[in-house]
């Protein structure tokens, strides 16, 4: 096998399809202060509401439902909706900033292998108990510059969502090869009830419809952006292009999301980035990145010594 059919550093993706994870990754990173813009509208249980439904209808009339048991489907929809953005959209509304929101939620890299370490009697290896450490000690530097804008409860509840969405990653990894926008979008049918219940109980009926009728052009264009663009292109382009290259060539390109959706805070929602969050991302963006790369940056080594 060569390389670039394992994945390894000789892989590249032809420019197109490149331009193609980029536009993902882009929309990925940079959905974190669009979001942000309609939780001053809708509260974040209400937000997730309606993206899942978008999700669901009308794509469910057209995108075929996987061959995947319901239990399957219903526990990815729960954990990913209710559990990953039920909890970011609550911690995002007032409880963390935005660009740190993208950068600890890629701590699921670090959950989905604690969960197959236990599920599947997986070891962490040397190089994975480093990059650990690395992303450990960057949500540290987060946890040891906490104000009003990104409370100790605001980590804390992206945390959780990261552990929901390797969770979810984890009951993805059972049902082997499958369509996964088909997946995306019918477990969005057991996102909603619980999502439906949690906003009525918090929110009540009075403040949904008040902010349903207060909602403007703008906070509808983002409920449709969370369906379409996040969800739908997103998971349909991203499984398309796992569909033809190695995983080890086009996941390393969500290292860009928290980059993406950092410098879109900043430039959005004019979000600080002082010293501390620049040395946060980057011993997160290491963890993540040397547990991505450590094997094929080995292999190559080893090769360059033959």
């Amino acid at each position: 096998m060569t390389a670039a059919a394992a994945g390894g550093p000789g892989s590249r993706l032809p420019a197109r399809h490149a331009l193609l994870a980029l536009a993902v990754v882009a929309v990925w990173g940079t959905n974190f202060p669009i979001f942000k813009l309609a939780l001053g509208t809708l509260p974040p249980l209400l937000l997730a509401v309606l993206r899942f439904a978008l999700v669901l209808l009308p794509a469910a009339f057209f995108v075929p439902r996987p061959a995947v048991a319901w239990r399957r489907l219903a526990a990815y929809g729960v954990l990913i909706g209710a559990g990953q953005f039920g909890l970011l959209y609550l911690a995002v509304g007032g409880h963390i900033a935005a660009g740190l929101a993208s950068l600890v939620i890629q701590t699921q890299v670090f959950f989905t292998i604690g969960l197959a370490m236990f599920t599947a009697g997986e070891r962490l290896r040397r190089f994975q108990w480093l990059a650990l450490v690395l992303a450990s000690t960057g949500v540290a530097v987060i946890a040891g510059h906490t104000d009003a804008s990104t409370t100790p409860l605001g980590l804390l509840m992206v945390l959780a969502a990261a552990l929901c969405w390797a969770a979810g990653n984890t009951v993805a990894r059972g049902m082997g090869r499958v369509d996964m926008l088909g997946v995306v979008v019918w477990s969005s049918a057991f996102a909603l009830p619980p999502l439906l219940l949690l906003t009525l109980w918090v929110d009540g009926p009075a403040r949904i419809a008040q902010a349903l009728g207060s909602a403007d052009a703008t906070v509808w264009a983002v409920v449709l952006w969370q369906a379409v663009g996040n969800s739908l292109f997103g998971y349909a382009v991203w499984g398309w292009l796992l569909a033809r290259h190695p995983a080890a060539t086009v996941v390393p390109m969500a290292l860009l999301v928290p980059v993406f959706g950092m410098a879109s805070s900043a430039l959005v929602l004019g979000e600080p980035l002082p010293a501390w969050k620049l040395l946060a991302a980057a011993l997160v963006l290491a963890g993540l990145a040397l547990n991505l790369w450590w094997s094929g940056l080995k292999a190559s080594l080893l090769l360059a010594k033959v």
